[in-house]
């Protein structure tokens, strides 16, 4: 799943046409959605994935790692087909490295270390919580103008997801030090929201960026494997480990093309929102497939995410721009 960085680019062909603007307004209008969609549910799989990594014999590290060598590998095939490959400059280098960081190999390295522990539904149960922390960041450095709709969308999305954070924690086999641990990773997540936003290189397209983080994002954790008491090996008599780190691969090329998409066309917030969306696909996947317990709050907690989402949706920023740079 490949797009160009501007939506107008990718609707370019039907430019001529003077028949039926407003169907084309409407699709400009529906694609931010089908993107939080789009990236929801990749970012759901992942978190299911991982479960099915450790049950293989994969570490978190080596899963990560060798997916996102993937990953990056893919990104820099389409980005060498359409002539678009990530540029070398100082502030470049310096954005694919805190991007990377904040973005890509801290949050996921505590994502993945954390599912064996707390569960893949509770981990992608955090992954909601980047919207309160991405809306606060945004409206403390004035790139959001508050809106009443909007604000309530944001709680609303977090609020289910506090319901099924709380089932989940009276789970009799819960472990309260991974479940704090793991909050880390969604504020990792939120920096990196609202740091992609303001650092984006100017004149430098999704393709191009995605494809700098996740070579960054790589590197780091090739370092991190040659530290002491951390092993990137992966068992090899068996296919199933290798297909995985394909699969995962993929998703991750397909996860942060929409991500950087969805961050250049609606900014921050409604990217935040991937995590919520992302919940409403793993939880249900860890609880039917994986056999993990179902939350109580199941559907109370997926109708408030779905009621937020729509109302982040509704009410796009009048604001600064996240094209705007």
């Amino acid at each position: 799943m490949v797009y160009y960085l501007d939506a107008k680019i990718i609707f370019a062909p039907f430019r001529m046409s003077t028949q039926s603007p407003p169907r084309r307004g409407k699709s400009l209008r529906l694609l931010p959605l089908l993107l939080l969609f789009g990236g929801g549910a990749l970012l759901g799989l992942t978190t299911n994935l991982v479960k099915l990594a450790g049950g293989v014999g994969l570490t978190p590290l080596a899963f990560l790692t060798w997916s996102l060598v993937v990953a990056t590998a893919a990104l820099f095939l389409v980005a060498l087909l359409r002539r678009d490959l990530p540029p070398v400059d100082s502030r470049s280098l310096r954005y694919y490295a805190v991007s990377a960081l904040v973005g890509v190999a801290g949050p996921n390295f505590v994502f993945f270390a954390a599912v064996p522990h707390v569960g893949a539904s509770f981990v992608a149960l955090t992954i909601t919580l980047p919207p309160l922390l991405t809306y606060a960041g945004a409206l403390a450095l004035g790139m959001e103008g508050f809106q009443a709709a909007r604000a309530i969308g944001v709680v609303a999305a977090l609020a289910g997801a506090g319901i099924l954070a709380v089932s989940q924690q009276a789970a009799p086999d819960a472990d309260l030090a991974w479940a704090f641990l793991v909050l880390l990773g969604p504020l990792l997540l939120a920096i990196g929201n609202l740091y992609r936003t303001l650092r984006w290189p100017p004149g430098v397209s999704a393709q191009a960026l995605a494809a700098g983080m996740l070579l960054a994002a790589t590197l780091m954790l090739l370092l991190a494997g040659l530290m002491p008491g951390q092993s990137l090996a992966v068992p090899l008599y068996r296919g199933l480990p290798a297909l995985l780190i394909i699969v995962q691969g993929l998703v991750f090329a397909a996860q942060f093309q929409v991500l950087f998409l969805l961050q250049k066309i609606s900014g921050p917030i409604l990217l935040s929102l991937l995590g919520s969306v992302g919940a409403v696909v793993a939880v249900p996947v860890a609880i039917y497939l994986q056999k993990e317990t179902p939350p109580a709050g199941l559907l109370p907690a997926a109708s408030l995410i779905a009621i937020g989402v729509a109302l982040v949706v509704v009410t796009r920023k009048k604001g600064v721009s996240s094209s705007t740079r």
